[in-house]
């Protein structure tokens, strides 16, 4: 922890005596973007498609995308090994856009939120004080420090986005699911309807699911109560029975099929909102590894399904493809006459082998 605060700290000392500033934020936001670039030139960054196991981490992560039926690839995936140039951190997200320009704002927003969030989270901890002697108190506080770092995080970047004009975001958005592993605490952070589910073992031995995430789709209680409440309607179309959208109040648009999201902004007053759900979780041994995909994998694969496929797969670098492929299969078979989604998993395992694979990255 000193380690990081002196690279960050003398990092932004740095930027403030070269350019004169005096806004600390500024300069920790230059220092976070300067750690990210660092991190794409030493390979500890993954885009899209590839593995990352990084000598002396405990981390394997598999990374697969796959282009769908309905045009352009609007799925992106990170995964940055040795966040915030901590040797116990790691950062991945997945991101799935929609509308005419998703594919570029789900780019966009992986690529502004890691360093946003570095950040944020570097700024909130200097201002609280964590009391060495009270443990359980200890913990508590972090979560609330990455909490707040999220909150913060994330109303930053969709307010950058609505304002970034190289971007028409006003009926294009994306969702966002991302994971900071943190030595044994994962904290999870959900905007949308991409899915984490954790692979644990029972006390009889046995590999089951437990689902990290609520898919936030318009038909939920809170949800759809929040959009009536700011004017906006939810309901299914006739030739869609079961899917629930969200739509003006007086216009058969935009018809978007989660109730959170970045970008969007033509219904941003009518309910969506892009407020993440944050949680943690404690990794034990009983615990082997935690599957993000985007819709695409889970309407057409159960927790249970996937996290069976992921762990019968011998070469843990190519579990997230199996996945993937796997549930493009499932498409054809359960959703025929239907396009196929775009479909994107990320495989992190806890308990990794270092003797399996070297660092290997594949960005695309």
């Amino acid at each position: 922890m000193r380690h990081f605060f002196s690279m960050f700290n003398g990092l932004a000392r740095s930027f403030s005596m070269r350019r004169g500033k005096n806004s600390s934020n500024g300069d920790g936001r230059e220092a976070a973007e300067t750690m990210a670039k660092d991190a794409k030139k030493h390979d500890m960054i993954l885009r899209s498609s590839g593995f990352v196991n990084v000598d002396g981490s405990n981390n394997l992560a598999s990374v697969c995308s796959k282009r769908g039926r309905k045009g352009v690839n609007q799925d992106c995936a990170i995964v940055w090994e040795g966040f915030g140039c901590q040797a116990d951190m790691l950062f991945c997200g997945i991101f799935d856009g929609h509308g005419p320009w998703g594919h570029f704002v789900a780019k966009k927003v992986r690529e502004s939120m890691p360093s946003s969030l570095l950040c944020n989270w570097q700024e909130t901890l200097a201002q609280t004080s964590l009391d060495p002697d009270l443990e359980s108190d200890k913990k508590h506080q972090r979560f609330h420090i990455w909490k707040h770092s999220y909150l913060k995080t994330c109303a930053a970047v969709d307010r950058e986005l609505e304002q970034y004009r190289k971007i028409d975001s006003f009926y294009s958005g994306t969702t966002a699911l991302t994971i900071v592993r943190q030595g044994d605490i994962i904290y999870v952070a959900n905007v949308g309807d991409s899915r984490a589910v954790l692979a644990t073992n029972s006390d009889d031995g046995n590999l089951v699911p437990v689902q990290l995430t609520v898919d936030f789709k318009p038909n939920l209680p809170q949800e759809s109560e929040r959009i009536i409440q700011c004017q906006g309607r939810v309901f299914c179309m006739h030739d869609e029975p079961g899917v629930h959208r969200v739509w003006l109040p007086n216009e058969e648009s935009p018809g978007l099929a989660m109730s959170r999201a970045f970008g969007d902004y033509c219904i941003k007053d009518y309910g969506l909102i892009s407020v993440p759900e944050v949680t943690q979780r404690h990794i034990t041994n009983k615990d082997q590894f935690v599957v993000l995909a985007t819709d695409g994998v889970w309407d057409v694969v159960s927790n249970q399904e996937a996290i069976q496929i992921v762990s019968s797969t011998p070469d843990k670098a190519k579990a997230a493809k199996r996945l993937v492929e796997f549930a493009a299969c499932a498409w054809k078979k359960k959703r025929k006459g239907i396009a196929v989604d775009d479909i994107s998993a990320i495989c992190l395992f806890f308990h990794s082998s270092h003797h399996e694979v070297s660092l290997v990255t594949t960005s695309k």
